[in-house]
């Protein structure tokens, strides 16, 4: 068998991961050629240990073989670092510089400065390619600096890396400063700083720079839009996206969010309907995602379900978005059959995926099927125990809601604000007044959550529903910021179970002054003048209604129907 023949058999045995037998084939000859080393292939252990035991001097493609291979190791200690830092010659500095990228993008920068200290060598992508993972970590900002200043002869890459780090971090002082001073710019370079200005809300600036710039291109135009949108200015965002020579996926995209936030769903169906490019995935979901925001989730669903049809792989944004419409609709069946499609698909151990479901589970009721999905996550996050737990204080069960809670802290889970919502929540519905107190004086001692207007809103609803209307005042009038109408709402309800009209009255008045059209408002207090017999005041509260033109509206009771996956039936 000649040498040739030996490097076929050893390929074969490599395809089929068997990696002793690939190497008893490599020693049958005394001639070791350096090509049955550099067979990509998964490797082994003995792979790392003959070939740190055959070769003292190995050649550069031959240590970017291994180093390649060794990503997928499960160990990686047996690829030793004096192997990958023994350049000789500018040879080297090719194989080696595809290492330190290597190493970038696996988020590995000290074994990347390792190789890099090591090379004899180096060229300007050398620089730039270890300079592009030190930028990326805030905390070694100086770092980046002092390696920036050091590049023998920076390009216009290595200028770009460094001001996108500045703009990164928000420096935008020394990002302007150092754009200045750039010896040349390139495109790149003029929409870092425009998408930076853009972002952050700073449209002047933005402008500014666009219209200076010689030549724009899509991205420009793009920034533009994007940052018009993010600030509200449908009108300009609008000329932009008019006046751009070429229109992408990008700029169509922004203006269907844009519409969608701005309430206006119609403009954005026929944005979504006259797109002259192909729809991609964040299209779809911004599309879905604004029909479920906007009141609309049957329409969402249905969207959808069209872009099952057309083919597209929904992502865990999506999917959120299509739950969050089954749990509105009380659409327990689509519900499962979008969970059947997350277990068939890449994101059966997605997070966030797994926890809409849990979501979706919990708002339609079925706290089992949620908790059974809990359970057997792998990995929890914050959010998928506030969902869990949130599920268990809506529905009344308040004992499990607390102890998941109790349990979710012996797990170093921090809780956030929303798990304090979730808590006093389940306080309030088993009229746990004083436990209810101990954690929200906790949530702000304990965890430095200061307390947000929900917070606020349970607490005046634990209180007034244990008759401490007194306390629960006093708990509004210490708020540091406006009260909502919500908390005076609550503070409302509470008066007219306990018949205070005087602080009704109060409530009342506080209510009108925010909202003096929400009908609900006046008949509130007119049923606490009832409950009183008041009928003069009942009488002042109508009158006041009709000189405000405030009308009653009647609810009309709408159910919702999934007969299957592929029809909506709606029954009034």
């Amino acid at each position: 068998m000649n040498d040739l023949s030996n490097n076929v058999v050893a390929t074969t045995y490599a395809n089929c991961s068997v990696g002793f037998k690939h190497f008893l084939v490599f020693c049958r000859k005394p001639c070791k050629m350096l090509s049955r080393f550099n067979i990509h292939q998964p490797v082994k252990r003995c792979k790392f240990r003959f070939f740190s035991r055959s070769l003292q001097n190995p050649d550069a493609f031959l240590v970017g073989s291994c180093f390649s291979s060794s990503c997928s190791s499960p160990e990686p200690s047996l690829v030793r670092s004096d192997y990958l830092t023994k350049p000789s010659d500018e040879d080297q500095i090719f194989p080696l510089n595809k290492i330190i990228a290597r190493c970038v993008r696996s988020g590995d920068i000290d074994e990347a400065l390792r190789v890099f200290q090591g090379m004899r060598a180096k060229n300007t992508v050398t620089w730039n390619s270890l300079l592009v993972g030190i930028s990326k970590d805030p905390s070694r900002m100086m770092e980046a600096h002092q390696l920036f200043d050091e590049i023998p002869e920076p390009d216009t890459f290595s200028y770009n890396i460094m001001l996108s780090c500045y703009v990164r971090n928000g420096n935008f002082e020394k990002a302007q400063s150092f754009f200045d001073r750039m010896p040349f710019k390139d495109a790149a370079s003029w929409n870092t700083m425009i998408t930076g200005y853009a972002r952050r809300g700073e449209m002047e600036k933005a402008r500014e720079l666009f219209n200076t710039m010689v030549e724009n291109n899509e991205v420009s135009w793009n920034a533009m839009i994007s940052g018009y949108i993010e600030c509200g200015d449908l009108e300009k965002a609008s000329h932009f996206f008019k006046a751009a020579p070429v229109r992408g996926v990008v700029a169509w995209t922004a203006m269907i969010t844009g519409y969608m936030k701005a309430n206006k769903v119609e403009l954005a169906e026929v944005m979504f309907k006259d797109m002259t490019v192909k729809k991609n995935l964040v299209t779809w979901n911004a599309m879905i995602s604004g029909f479920v925001e906007n009141s609309r989730p049957e329409d969402g669903l249905k969207l959808f379900r069209a872009m099952l049809e057309e083919g597209i792989r929904p992502n865990s944004s999506g999917l959120s978005s299509a739950l969050l419409g089954c749990s509105e609709l009380s659409a327990l069946q689509l519900g499962r059959q979008i969970h059947q499609i997350v277990c068939k698909s890449t994101l059966c151990n997605d997070i966030t995926a797994l926890t809409s479901l849990i979501s979706m589970y919990c708002k339609c009721g079925e706290l089992d099927d949620a908790w059974k999905l809990f359970e057997a996550m792998k990995k929890k996050d914050v959010v998928a125990w506030n969902a869990m737990i949130s599920g268990y204080a809506q529905h009344g069960n308040a004992e499990k809601a607390l102890c998941l809670f109790r349990e979710m802290r012996d797990n170093k889970i921090r809780p956030d604000w929303i798990t304090f919502v979730a808590v006093l929540l389940a306080c309030n519905h088993a009229g746990l007044v004083d436990i209810g107190m101990s954690y929200f004086d906790s949530m702000v001692r304990d965890y430095g959550v200061d307390p947000r207007p929900d917070h606020y809103t349970c607490m005046v609803d634990l209180l007034g529903r244990a008759g401490k209307l007194e306390e629960a005042l006093k708990l509004i009038t210490s708020m540091p910021v406006r009260p909502h109408a919500a908390v005076f709402g609550t503070l409302l309800g509470a008066c007219r179970v306990h018949k205070n009209v005087e602080l009704a009255e109060f409530a009342a008045e506080k209510l009108l002054e925010l909202d003096s059209r929400n009908a609900a408002r006046y008949v509130q207090l007119a049923n606490v003048y009832a409950s009183k017999n008041r009928w003069e005041d009942v009488a002042r509260v109508r009158k006041r209604m009709k000189e405000n033109n405030v009308v009653k509206v009647e609810r009309v009771k709408v159910r919702f129907f999934y007969s299957s996956y592929n029809s909506l039936n709606v029954f009034t």
